[in-house]
C-alpha cells in the first residue's frame, strides 16, 4: 500500500491511523452497539484493538479522524485495493460525532484522495441495517448495487449485505454540477 497522506477538511485532519489511537478510540470500540453493524464484535482490551490497527496498517490506507486543533482520534476511514483501480471503504466513528457530519466530511476526503489518485471505483459493504451509513453514502452520491445474501457470519449471525458504488466518473460528474456537492 502506498503513503497515507495528510488531508485536511474544514473540521478535521486526517492523518495515518497508528496502533496508539486505539486508547481514544477503544471506548467507541469496545461498546456492543458502536460494533452492532462491525464484521466483529466489540473489542474487550486496548491491547487487542492496538494489534487490530496494526494489522490494518498492513492491509490497508487508515485515516485516524482528528478534529482540528485536537491530537485524540474521533474515529477513522480506511480503504483496501481489492483490485487494481478498485477499493473497498469502510469507517467508524464515536457516537459523540453521530449526526454531526464529521463522518462524511472524512469519507468525502478520503474519496476525493483516492479518485484523484487514479481509482476508478469505489464500493462500501454494509449490513442492510446500518442504516445511517447508508445515507451517508447515498449523501456522498453512492448507488446501491446490490445485496448479497447470507454473505457474512458475525457475531450477530449470519447477514446480508448491501454493496455501494461509486465510480471516478461520477465523482467527477457530481462536483462538476451547478449545485457542486450535495
Amino acid at each position: 500500500m502506498s503513503d497515507t497522506p495528510t488531508l485536511t477538511t474544514a473540521r478535521l485532519t486526517l492523518r495515518r491511523l497508528t496502533p496508539d489511537d486505539a486508547e481514544a478510540l477503544f471506548p467507541a470500540m469496545s461498546d456492543p452497539a458502536v460494533m452492532r453493524w462491525w464484521s466483529r464484535g466489540p473489542f474487550a482490551a486496548v491491547e487487542e484493538l492496538r494489534g487490530y490497527f496494526a494489522d490494518m496498517r498492513a492491509r490497508q490506507r487508515v485515516w485516524a479522524a482528528v478534529r482540528t486543533g485536537g491530537s485524540a482520534a474521533i474515529g477513522f476511514v480506511y480503504i483496501g485495493e481489492k483490485r487494481p483501480g478498485v477499493g473497498e471503504i469502510g469507517y467508524l466513528f464515536a457516537p459523540a460525532t453521530w449526526g454531526s457530519g464529521v463522518a462524511r466530511e472524512a469519507v468525502e476526503a478520503v474519496v476525493a484522495q483516492m479518485f484523484g489518485e487514479g481509482m476508478r471505483r469505489i464500493f462500501a459493504d454494509i449490513d442492510p441495517d446500518a442504516v445511517a451509513s447508508a445515507r451517508l453514502l447515498e449523501r456522498i452520491g453512492f448507488t446501491c448495487e446490490g445485496r448479497l445474501r447470507g454473505e457474512w457470519e458475525t457475531h450477530i449471525g449470519v447477514r446480508d449485505t448491501l454493496i455501494y458504488g461509486m465510480l471516478r466518473s461520477e465523482w467527477i460528474e457530481r462536483d462538476a454540477a451547478p449545485s457542486g456537492r450535495q
